[in-house]
């Protein structure tokens, strides 16, 4: 069987990991944190990462700074066997970095600098044309301009390619220009931005995501953390809860949530199938530190699924 395919307009950073024992600093204080690590991420970069490690192959569309971090980030790609030829280097800026504050409980607070990234233009996505015209499915984010955004539907939709469309971080959309996606993959405090209510229990869950519906989008994927997920489609609710995990760090579990998703649905999953095995994946990337080198190997994932157990689910539809 031939190896999916998955194409990825997106972001990169830098990750700036610091680690606390007890609190956060107040404005003006200074306090000792853990422990700081240094590693790639950006939403896109993850996402691209978490397929190749599953077996897939990746056709990256993004930008790099001319600094020290961009060749660095190139060659992380190619580590994980992924082309670069389509990573554009923006002279005169930096590349992304994203500043990531972890709690004693593995929770994270993110900052991002998008850089180079805000650079990524449409003409860059129309060149890399005839290599994404072979993606089985294109993962998009938020963490490059919307025209960029647009653009890369405006092709997928030439192509007749499923795009799964992360909207993270929030912000306001042209509903007409993403009309045409296939999985629209909001978390809970995104999905109450596009709603416009705070979402305090199931029913204004389902209540926003109906508001979605509203404005065509058919097919609503509510990550809920620790929680699973929930699958807003054809006017019905579907509960996939999470998996128990050893968790130690949550960054970058929605986005091995992602790339498992677009693989296995390219792999010839079915949504429900696919949904669930990518909620297992981003459980298994909670049990170590970090972002990309927390995401499993298809491998290694396969092996930890033999005795992975549900949660119980944290509410019933």
């Amino acid at each position: 069987m031939a190896r999916p395919v998955i194409g990825m307009v997106g972001s990169n950073m830098m990750d700036l990991i610091t680690y606390y024992e007890d609190r956060f600093p107040r404005v003006g204080e200074t306090i000792f944190g853990k422990d700081f690590e240094i590693g790639f991420g950006g939403k896109g970069a993850n996402q691209a990462v978490a397929v190749a490690k599953l077996g897939g192959e990746v056709v990256v569309v993004t930008a790099v700074g001319d600094d020290l971090f961009g060749p660095l980030v190139k060659e992380n790609f190619a580590r994980h066997g992924i082309d670069t030829s389509f990573i554009k280097t923006v002279p005169g800026k930096t590349s992304g970095v994203a500043p990531i504050f972890v709690d004693p409980r593995g929770r994270n607070s993110i900052f991002i600098i998008p850089g180079a990234n805000a650079f990524l233009l449409p003409e860059d996505v129309w060149k890399a044309r005839e290599a994404l015209a072979r993606s089985h499915f294109i993962l998009v984010q938020l963490e490059i301009p919307l025209e960029t955004v647009y653009a890369t539907m405006d092709l997928a939709q030439k192509f007749h390619i499923p795009v799964i469309l992360n909207p993270a971080p929030f912000q306001p959309l042209d509903w007409q220009s993403i009309r045409g996606v296939r999985l629209f993959v909001p978390n809970e405090r995104e999905l109450e931005g596009f709603a416009g209510f705070p979402i305090e229990g199931e029913e204004d869950l389902k209540r926003a995501v109906a508001t979605l519906w509203e404005r065509g989008i058919e097919n609503v994927l509510v990550t809920l953390g620790e929680r699973g997920a929930l699958l807003g489609s054809g006017g019905t609710f579907t509960l996939f809860p999470a998996y128990q995990a050893r968790t130690v760090d949550t960054t970058g579990a929605g986005d091995a949530f992602l790339g498992a998703l677009a693989y296995f649905l390219a792999e010839g999953k079915d949504l429900p199938c696919a949904v669930d095995l990518a909620c297992a994946y981003a459980a298994l990337s909670t049990e170590k530190r970090g972002t990309q080198k927390s995401f499993a190997s298809r491998e290694e994932f396969l092996e930890w699924l033999k005795t992975a157990q549900k949660k119980s689910p944290s509410f019933i539809l």
